[in-house]
């Protein structure tokens, strides 16, 4: 019995195809890879313009209804915080922009982004700020409009070495 379950363990182990950087291989070829990178692309794009145009009521658009995002809490990042969550003086959230190094489509329902982002505001002096990070975000196709949606997203302000 022991043999059983050590040749058992053995191929459960061994039988996934892996590539040499560790990643599973997607072995389904039912998804076209090249749509779903720029289905996620056209998200981050609106995502990124709806910003830029202050239409800020669409940005629930973009994200799952159970999303979390966690955001830098240090340096730079304290100021912009407490402006957003109480507006004062010239403060304008101006804009974002992503530069994703890495996206991975996980599965036809999964993928990830990893990069850096950039954000560009108005201080309540009337000064633009640019503040930067580099995150991770999880994105799930919402299964009612066929859409990709940020579901989770851990930003930090360590940087891309």
């Amino acid at each position: 019995m022991k043999n059983i379950t050590t040749v058992l363990l053995f191929i459960l182990l061994f039988s996934c195809n892996q590539k040499e950087n560790g990643q599973l291989e997607k072995t389904d070829s039912t998804i076209d890879i090249k749509a779903e990178l720029a289905a996620i692309e056209e998200t981050r794009a609106g995502f990124q313009l709806a910003i830029k145009e202050k239409r800020y009521s669409d940005l629930r658009n973009y994200g799952t209804k159970d999303i979390i995002s966690l955001t830098p809490i240090c340096g730079e990042w304290e100021e912009y915080k407490r402006l957003r969550s109480n507006p004062v003086g010239l403060f304008s959230y101006d804009s974002l922009i992503m530069k994703p190094q890495e996206t991975i489509i996980v599965s036809d329902s999964i993928a990830y982004d990893f990069g850096t982002s950039s954000v560009f505001y108005t201080n309540e002096e009337g000064k633009p700020v640019e503040i930067s990070d580099t995150f991770l975000a999880i994105l799930k196709k919402d299964k009612k409009d066929g859409k990709w949606k940020l579901h989770r997203e851990v930003a930090t302000t360590n940087k891309l070495e």
